[in-house]
């Protein structure tokens, strides 16, 4: 049977969680933060006339809401992407919308295979991602050619290939975001 989130807990000489509980405040920020931390990382790395970094914030997104379906709601994606929009360079609006639709996406395909493995979580993302970094190309303004998709094509390589390490990198922060420590009171 399931303990309540409020029921007091045992504090015997048998017991590991003691007296322990998490923080509601790290159980909360930590998603959205890690999302913010990854829109300012490409800005951060280098500079160059093509992208090259793959767009790190909407990854974590996408990571955050394949690996934890219920933790982020479905209207996250306009302010989050409206953070996302200030430090990419994009027309602002750009993110809101396509951080929205991914969203709205993801929550179909959610309720359509409810249970899926990593294979299958790998490829929603990159399919996520490839089309992310093809629409905001459309979205910028330019008019894409051939080398445009051509100088695109690292960018979008390491989305695909940085999936594991993300969802790596999200699972370590879960456990961060609920991990117990002793309350002093």
């Amino acid at each position: 049977m399931a303990r309540p989130s409020n029921a007091p807990l045992r504090s015997d000489s048998y017991s590991r969680e003691s007296m322990r509980s998490h923080s509601k405040l790290r159980a909360y920020t930590i998603p959205y933060l890690s999302i913010m931390l990854g829109s300012i990382i490409p800005t951060l790395v280098f500079a160059s006339a093509m992208p090259f970094i793959p767009p790190m914030g909407f990854l974590m997104l996408l990571t955050w809401r394949i690996m934890r379906p219920g933790l982020l709601p479905l209207w996250i994606g306009v302010p989050l992407g409206a953070f996302d929009d200030l430090f990419s360079g994009q027309p602002f609006g750009s993110a809101i919308f396509l951080w929205s639709l991914a969203m709205i996406i993801i929550e179909f395909i959610e309720a359509r295979f409810p249970w899926r493995g990593f294979w299958q979580d790998w490829f929603t993302a990159n399919i996520g991602a490839v089309i992310y970094i093809v629409m905001a190309m459309f979205a910028s303004g330019a008019l894409p050619n051939l080398h445009q998709f051509t100088a695109s094509v690292p960018q979008l390589l390491l989305s695909v290939l940085l999936y594991p390490i993300i969802a790596r990198m999200v699972a370590l922060l879960d456990r961060l975001r609920l991990k117990r420590f002793k309350d002093v009171s």
